[in-house]
């Protein structure tokens, strides 16, 4: 199972970790596996890339950690990806875990 923990604090997203494998399907076929790591890449793309956020991002196989100092846009970059995961888990919610953690 794939497991997804956004950071809040202040009902401000500062970033999330994300951990595990889906098993849907083989690797190079797991299409859950493949919409998570997609969303999550474009995400952490869009905050360091398009819009110079400073963030702090983590990676390994089957990880990724990001955090950064808050900000407007930080958080709704953040707020989007939550949602998308939210709405992958209602999909797939036996491959999916998302939550929010208060920091």
């Amino acid at each position: 199972m794939i497991s997804v923990t956004f950071y809040k604090r202040n009902n401000n997203f500062l970033g999330f970790k994300m951990s595990g494998h889906s098993d849907y399907a083989e690797k190079g076929y797991d299409i859950v596996c493949s919409a998570v790591s997609s969303a999550a890449f474009l995400t952490a793309n869009n905050i360091t890339d398009f819009f110079s956020i400073k963030a702090d991002v983590t990676l390994s196989d089957g990880y990724m950690k990001l955090t950064a100092e808050p900000s407007d846009n930080l958080h709704r970059i953040l707020d989007g990806f939550y949602q998308h995961m939210l709405g992958l888990e209602g999909q797939y919610n036996q491959d999916i875990n998302v939550k929010i953690s208060e920091v």
